[in-house]
């Protein structure tokens, strides 16, 4: 009986895959397939066809091509590569197109024009392995062209690949080399680090736990708020809800999802309801490690779905945010200085403004230059560059107060300018509006910020400090309570409580702005402005020893203080709220010269 004849050859296998395709699809579809559409017709075809390779297959992100020559190969991978370097420099972080590589010489199966057997099947492994911009090449290609064509490799050691019974020898290629002039190819270094990485983050979804599927449209609806929520905030990249819900109904892997999606941060939960009750879990983990950096577990009774359904997202996306937050401080923090790019100069910058210390807003400021130096776009950069010197002029810690003052307000109105979108960057510039005395003008750009961002507990926060300065202390107190219910584990929430102490103070409720003032004291105990709500408060009260002591730390931060300094002013809504104060402080034994 005659056999039909397998066709079988030698060949070089180049497997191409599009790093974080199911981000960038997510992002922006049409732009994403545009662009993967002029880079193939204007580079990847042509070089193809300019090193005698034939296109087998593609797939949405990937590319497999056969080549007669090893060298063809491996000249065609890098050349790609140096050339998709160019075309990305320049191009933001987060919309760059970049290809991971991976080139097999082996024995393949060719059927009806398609390629099969562990040749091909070594290739594809070696592609998952390459970094985006990068080739993985076996130890068999490294061989065949190393004395052919002058440039180097690195050792990866052997690799244990999926479907493959015997580990393979892997083998980076160096694209920075020099020596790939031998080649005709005009050397290249390695793009550089991004400027401005924003936190990635994908929100998976909640599975239902009920084991009753009408209740698919409660956990759905969670998760679609919480990523709607979460892309308020212009500080992260949140992936779409289209994207995310890919994974929905499956058991996943969270280090695999979160490198296919390009993210660092994955949120995941569940909800289980019995009768009318329900109860929701939700735990943020840090893809790159496997730790677990935020998780809780929220019981609620059902009298309204969707006011539950509402109330549950924004207090998960209120907790979330500053969890991530403080992820990135910490992560910029442990990086050695030679490796900071914009994004963790502004992280570690966000670190020493939080503390409220002289140095550390210099150190915030010295930071937050060197950010925008390297990316004069950065809203976040400008935004926190207001706050330092904001608070470095309500202080009296810089040499020129007044100059301290006049360059928060530039940086305010830079951050805005370069986004209008920013929540963060309206509240910055309300702020400095506060302080020069228009309040209302600073009102009305809050509640603009809340039009872009309805859960920031920054601008909740701020929008009853306004209210606090004006002694409406019934008008405060809800903006204040929200900001708090927000974002309880925010480093900001020493200003929430301290603004309730303002309210009660210039309201004359005494005995409340103690308690206040103590609470923002415990929160953080080196903000000046505790002790002086204290004292003033204290003051009143007639109680001397315990006013005197809280003048004594006032002291201490702010030495050499009296009455008549301008170190003491604050955005009182009348005079006669100033002169409250400052009675309060002398009776404390402030010297009034």
């Amino acid at each position: 009986m005659n056999e039909e004849r397998v066709e079988r050859r030698l060949a070089a296998i180049l497997a191409v895959d599009v790093a974080g395709y199911s981000r960038l699809m997510g992002a922006d579809e049409e732009g994403t397939l545009a662009a993967l559409k002029a880079i193939r017709r204007e580079l990847g075809d042509p070089k193809i066809a300019e090193h005698r390779g034939r296109i087998v297959k593609t797939t949405g992100d990937g590319l497999l091509v056969e080549f007669a020559s090893v060298v063809d190969a491996v000249r065609c991978a890098v050349e790609t590569q140096r050339e998709m370097a160019i075309r990305n420099a320049g191009v933001p972080a987060d919309k760059r197109i970049e290809f991971r590589m991976g080139i097999n010489l082996g024995d393949i199966i060719i059927d009806e024009g398609d390629i099969f057997g562990d040749g091909v099947n070594i290739a594809a492994r070696l592609e998952a392995l390459a970094e985006p911009g990068g080739i993985c090449a076996s130890r068999v290609v490294r061989d065949q062209v190393r004395d052919k064509l002058d440039f180097s490799f690195e050792d990866m050691g052997e690799q244990q690949v999926k479907n493959i019974a015997r580990p393979v020898r892997t083998h980076r290629i160096l694209l920075g080399d020099t020596a790939s002039a031998a080649m005709g190819v005009a050397t290249v270094a390695p793009p550089a680090r991004p400027l401005a990485q924003k936190p990635s983050i994908a929100v998976l979804p909640f599975a239902n736990m009920s084991g009753d599927a009408e209740q698919e449209y409660f956990s759905e609806g969670i998760t679609e708020d919480i990523i709607t929520n979460l892309s308020h905030n212009r500080v992260f990249f949140v992936i779409s809800r289209s994207t995310s819900f890919t994974y929905k109904g499956s058991a996943v892997d969270v280090a695999k999802v979160a490198r296919e999606l390009g993210v660092r941060y994955v949120l995941e939960g569940s909800v289980r309801r019995a009768g009318s009750r329900v109860r929701i879990t939700a735990q943020l983990i840090d893809a790159e490690t496997g730790h677990h950096l935020w998780a809780d577990r929220y019981d609620r009774e059902i009298a309204d779905v969707f006011a539950v359904q509402d109330e549950i997202a924004q207090t998960i996306t209120g907790e979330l945010a500053p969890g991530i937050i403080a992820a990135e401080m910490q992560q910029a923090r442990r990086k050695d200085i030679t490796q900071l790019d914009a994004w963790d100069r502004v992280m570690r910058a966000h670190w020493h403004i939080r503390r409220f210390t002289r140095e550390d807003l210099a150190e915030a400021r010295r930071l937050l230059g060197e950010a925008i130096e390297l990316d004069p776009a950065n809203a976040t950069a400008f935004g926190d560059l207001f706050f330092a010197n904001h608070f470095e002029a309500v202080f009296g810690w810089g040499e020129d107060l007044a100059q301290s003052f006049a360059r928060s307000g530039e940086a305010a109105r830079r951050a805005v300018a370069i986004d209008d979108s920013d929540a963060h960057a309206h509240c910055a510039l309300a702020i400095y509006d506060l302080f020069s005395g228009r309040h209302e003008e600073a009102r009305r750009r809050l509640r603009r910020a809340l039009d872009l961002d309805p859960n920031s507990a920054h601008v909740h926060g701020y929008l009853g400090a306004s209210y606090a300065f004006a002694g409406d202390y019934e008008a405060a107190l809800p903006h204040l309570e929200e900001a708090i219910r927000l974002s309880p584990r925010d480093l900001l929430l020493i200003i929430w409580h301290l603004c309730k102490g303002w309210a009660a103070l210039l309201s004359e409720r005494h005995r409340e702005a103690v308690e206040f003032a103590t609470e923002a004291a415990e929160a953080n105990p080196e903000f000046p402005d505790n002790y002086a709500v204290l004292a003033a408060a204290q003051g009143h009260l007639g109680n001397a020893g315990a006013a005197r002591a809280a003048l004594d730390q006032l002291l201490r931060r702010m030495p050499g203080l009296t009455a008549a300094d301008e170190r003491l002013n604050r955005p009182f809504g009348s005079a006669l709220q100033r002169e409250r104060f400052l009675e309060g402080l002398c009776l404390a034994g402030l010297p009034e010269k």
